[in-house]
């Protein structure tokens, strides 16, 4: 690391895992994940603790230039404070805290306008004019809304597999790959703050069982009704639709097809906002 260089770090979070970069002269010099900080699911002190214990030395080396944080809940004020005040106890450093959706739209199309969507842990989408959102469908959580993500992917299969609406050896493959007991799935979604990402993370079984029909048409339906519920809400044929997110590059086939039906164009399916999170910060 250069001594004297403005180094600036960069942070977004999902519920499930954040991602970490320290950049100076337009390079990335320290990378790194740790857990997920949602603080409307963390205090100030346990998002303290897994930024201490979690992230490698590197990133306490000395007081950076600013620190911008894009994270899932950071939706207003109170939130945001939770959020600023462990980052600039830990850092000793200027911190400006925004929303993931942010994120995603300026690592998604960094300064030009189109419309960016989540689809992982949750869904979310927005119209952005290359700065900033200037338009947002609410996504609402996964009981209200989050049509299309991770956690409402699990719900509906749990939901089938626990009425016995899946199909018989899908369900017999999905207690046998997590060795989990009926009571078991249902403690771990209806009893743990931690649903969403207990969720997100039986969905992924889908994934190995695309050749199923009932697999394959029962994400296309929740990707449908990703479109339906917050896409169609845009002018959405005027401009290029992108994504990202794990289930937005895990299903990305689907989603194509899903796409294609509604007549939309999609740019852009990736995996993570930081690269060009870094390309919209290096460009100032």
């Amino acid at each position: 690391m250069i001594k004297g260089q403005d180094i600036t770090l960069i942070a977004e979070s999902s519920t499930t895992r954040t991602e970490w970069s320290l950049v100076g002269g337009g390079e990335v010099l320290e990378h790194a994940f740790t857990s997920g900080l949602n603080p409307f699911f963390m205090s100030r002190r346990e998002i303290s603790h897994s930024i201490r214990l979690e992230l490698p030395s590197a990133f306490f080396k000395r007081r950076w230039n600013h620190v911008y944080f894009y994270g899932a809940g950071c939706s207003g004020p109170e939130k945001n404070k939770i959020i600023e005040g462990s980052l600039v106890a830990q850092f000793k450093s200027p911190v400006t805290v925004m929303s993931d959706l942010l994120g995603a739209a300026r690592g998604l199309l960094v300064r030009e306008p189109g419309l960016a969507c989540i689809l992982g842990t949750g869904s979310n989408s927005c119209l952005y004019d290359g700065n900033e959102i200037v338009k947002n469908v609410p996504a609402l959580g996964f009981i209200l809304g989050d049509e299309g993500s991770g956690a409402a992917l699990g719900r509906v299969f749990l939901g089938d597999a626990l009425k016995g609406l899946a199909p018989k050896e899908l369900t017999e493959a999905f207690f046998d790959k997590y060795k989990v007991t009926r009571a078991e799935v249902l403690d771990a979604v209806l009893n743990n703050p931690a649903a969403t990402r207990n969720l997100r993370s039986y969905s992924f079984f889908l994934s190995e069982h695309l050749d199923s029909a009932y697999v394959h048409d029962m994400i296309a339906h929740e990707f449908s009704r990703f479109f339906e519920r917050n896409v169609a809400q845009y002018d959405y044929k005027s401009y290029p639709v992108n994504f990202v997110g794990s289930v937005a590059t895990t299903y990305s086939d689907i989603l194509l097809e899903v796409a294609h039906d509604f007549g939309a164009t999609v740019r852009k399916i990736i995996l993570s906002s930081m690269p060009g999170l870094v390309a919209y910060h290096t460009s100032e």
